[in-house]
């Protein structure tokens, strides 16, 4: 009996060692005046615990700010750099740069 709970016990221990290590990350970039793409109001889609990486690619001074999801986040307004956040809770996240509005620089994040 006991050479059957030690490799079971092993086996426990090591699993949340691994799973740490697969855990999704997405990339958007925030070019001037828009997230994505130049033209219309993407929507980016991922799963739950995924890491979210807005990455700045234009000249422009931009941020990062939901306005309406089941969490509030603001990035700092910048030319340049990285900003992420991990979205733990389902939902579609209105993001906008407040820096130039909605009608100019807007996106939809669907967590699931």
């Amino acid at each position: 009996m006991r050479k059957l709970i030690v490799p079971t016990l092993v086996a426990g221990l090591l699993v949340p060692a691994v799973t740490p290590a697969f855990a999704a990350t997405k990339t958007v970039k925030v070019g001037d005046n828009f997230f994505v793409r130049p033209r219309g109001v993407p929507t980016v889609t991922v799963s739950k615990g995924t890491k979210v990486t807005w990455t700045w690619t234009g000249k422009n001074l931009h941020n990062v700010t939901v306005t309406r999801g089941p969490r509030k986040f603001h990035s700092g307004s910048k030319k340049s750099g990285r900003f992420s956040r991990t979205v733990n809770r389902a939902g579609t996240y209105t993001i906008i740069c407040t820096v130039h509005g909605a009608s100019d620089q807007s996106m939809k994040l669907v967590v699931r």
